[in-house]
């Protein structure tokens, strides 16, 4: 009888166990809260210097398959970056829903909405910027906080957007530098490129002004990047297992040695890539062959930035490297005829050549950069027209 008993409880323990391990499989394998913001279409509707007014369109965009999501809160912030004090300006900024199936309230109240499985719906977001003179502004940094409703509960949300509200004027000639017997070197200023621009566009702009027959333009991979939308705010990342142990490995100046931007890189090449690089790197180090790690890591281990690496408002953010630069520059040489790199340059004289158009001498170009022309800190010169000798 006893017997008996104790093999009907380790079934009934055993189906529990089974029946817990389906349930937490089944959960894991769902999506959640699965509700996106897009970054969206931005205008500047209108531009002096005592008035601004900047004019965007975001998507919410539910990404499950089969489950409804509820959007019951949705607010914005902005943030105003300028060479000068912020003193006499003042700015609103407003979100206005823009469902197809529900007008916005008058007294601008966000009602409720249902984000039904594989749809979407629009908000507008209007910002006004009054002031005295507004010359001395830069950029405009915008949170658009969101809260979703759903299977995993009330999840907060943000979409941070970076918008130029300065742009210089493309015709003025640039200061020429001359790299003894290899080429003269042109840094081209530009407005603070965020993910509203387009490289082609922007070389047309800025470059094709000054450019001749055989000229060579190179970019910055940060620039890239965020032309890409590729930055991420911590507060966006959730530090795992792996992050969380593997980032003590990094001297305190690198990029890896925070969790958050190790866990940038964890979702760039996955959590076993990085466990099998940093084991077998540091036994590599110890066996006096350092850089192994980035080895296996692959290419993004070197390029992340994280806070503070680079100029503002982007200093708060986590950028990644370029996404498939050889096709960003394939792109431009199509698009301007001029031949095109993406670079990694530093004030200690490294020149890294991510992606360069067939035919370029990688020597000419990390001779011509070598001094680091475009510069690391607020120059805002993210472009350099190199013209051969």
């Amino acid at each position: 009888m006893a017997g008996g008993l104790s093999l009907v409880t380790t079934v009934a323990l055993v189906l529990l166990g089974l029946g817990t391990l389906g349930l937490e499989i089944q959960y894991r394998l769902r999506p959640g809260n699965q509700l996106e913001l897009t970054r969206g279409e931005w205008n500047l509707d209108l531009s002096d210097n005592r008035h601004y007014v900047l004019r965007g369109e975001m998507e919410f965009q539910n990404l499950t398959s089969n489950l409804e999501i509820m959007i019951p809160e949705v607010s914005a912030q902005l943030t105003l970056l300028s060479k000068a004090s912020l003193d006499g300006i003042n700015h609103t900024i407003k979100v206005i829903p823009a469902h197809i199936d529900a007008g916005a309230r008058e007294d601008n109240y966000w009602f409720g909405y249902i984000v039904k499985a594989q749809k979407t719906t629009r908000i507008k977001v209007l910002i006004e910027i009054e002031g005295q003179d507004l010359k001395a502004l830069q950029s405009a940094w915008v949170k658009v906080k969101y809260m979703t409703y759903g299977p995993q509960g009330r999840i907060p949300k943000v979409r941070h957007l970076v918008l130029p509200l300065q742009y210089p004027d493309p015709a003025v000639i640039p200061n020429k530098r001359v790299v003894e017997g290899v080429a003269e070197v042109y840094p081209i200023r530009t407005h603070l490129l965020t993910h509203i621009d387009d490289p082609v566009e922007v070389i047309k702009r800025y470059v094709l002004p000054h450019a001749q027959a055989g000229d060579i333009v190179t970019l910055g991979e940060t620039p890239v990047a965020l032309m890409q939308g590729r930055f991420y705010h911590p507060s966006q990342i959730k530090p795992g297992w792996v992050a969380q142990r593997v980032c003590y490995f990094f001297m305190p100046t690198s990029s890896l040695a925070t969790a958050c931007g190790m866990q940038t890189l964890v979702n760039q090449v996955g959590s076993v890539r990085v466990l099998f690089a940093i084991v077998v790197g540091t036994i590599a180090k110890l066996l006096g062959k350092p850089g192994v790690f980035y080895q296996l890591a692959g290419e993004q281990a070197r390029l992340i930035d994280d806070v503070t690496g680079t100029l503002p408002p982007y200093d708060q953010f986590i950028v990644l490297g370029p996404d498939d630069p050889q096709n960003v520059v394939n792109t431009l040489q199509k698009e301007t005829g001029l031949g095109a790199a993406i670079v990694d340059v530093n004030d200690l004289k490294a020149v890294k050549i991510l992606a360069a158009t067939s035919g370029l001498s990688t020597a000419l170009i990390e001779q011509a950069l070598r001094g680091n022309p475009a510069g690391n800190a607020d120059e805002q010169t993210p472009l350099v027209l190199i013209r051969p000798l």
